[in-house]
């Protein structure tokens, strides 16, 4: 079974679309994480839950 690692980001209201791109971008891009979910609220808000899968080191004799 797989093991993530979360992390949630919220975005204002005022932020726009294509700065909200570049912001989960870069994440992707660097950090190595992927789009879970994406909530976008009535007043505009965004709510973006990014994972990534943790490797564990496994012994071998």
């Amino acid at each position: 079974m797989a093991d993530y690692d979360y992390l949630v980001l919220y975005l204002p209201r005022g932020t726009t679309r294509d700065a909200a791109r570049r912001i989960l971008t870069e994440h992707a891009e660097y950090g190595s994480w992927e789009l879970a979910r994406l909530r976008l609220y009535a007043d505009g808000s965004r709510k973006a839950t990014l994972r990534r899968r943790i490797i564990r080191a496994v012994k071998t004799f």
